[in-house]
């Protein structure tokens, strides 16, 4: 499959079979996220694989958008070993946290793995429940696991802007 149909097939999935997501395909995503690029290459993601029953009780305290999942991956940044923009100190942990969280999706969707990516959690009881040290900024969870049977994409998922409403060219 090219990438446009794997990135046309994916959609995000709220309904998964019990199964925990097995340990080579799990290997897979976390590959593909180590893989991804981030700016100057300094890999500031931090990556908290929550599979045990434990781990995902708590996971239901930080979201009510956790749709059951028998395995979610939270990504985070340590903000001090990010790269930072001289000129205006911009840090980059939320973009690469970004380019990171797509990687693992999209090679999630490649093995067959469904996942929804989620940033609507609150930081403060994520922090609490997950013992974070300070310097590491919490940017998505990735809901995951095998889609069941009847998961199917949110009604809205198939319809998109048209293009001269999102794209501009400069033409010189």
């Amino acid at each position: 499959m090219d990438f446009l149909e794997l990135a046309a097939k994916r959609y995000s999935v709220r309904k998964f079979k019990e199964e925990k997501v097995r340990r080579e395909d799990l290997d897979k995503i976390l590959k593909a996220g180590m893989l991804a690029p981030t700016a100057h290459n300094d890999q500031p993601q931090r990556i908290l694989v929550i599979n045990r029953d434990e781990a995902l009780e708590k996971l239901k305290k930080c979201t009510a958008c956790h749709f059951n999942a028998p395995t979610a991956l939270l990504i985070c940044s340590d903000k001090d070993a990010c790269w930072t923009r001289k000129y205006d100190g911009k840090k980059s942990y939320d973009i690469d946290a970004a380019i990171v969280t797509t990687h693992m999706m999209l090679e999630a969707a490649s093995i067959g793995v469904g996942t929804t990516w989620v940033m609507h959690f609150r930081p403060q009881v994520v922090r609490e429940e997950f013992a974070l040290p300070d310097n590491y900024e919490a940017s998505a969870m990735l809901m995951m696991g095998y889609p069941a049977p009847d998961a199917e994409p949110y009604p809205g998922h198939f319809e998109f802007k048209d293009e001269k409403e999102l794209v501009f060219y400069n033409e010189f």
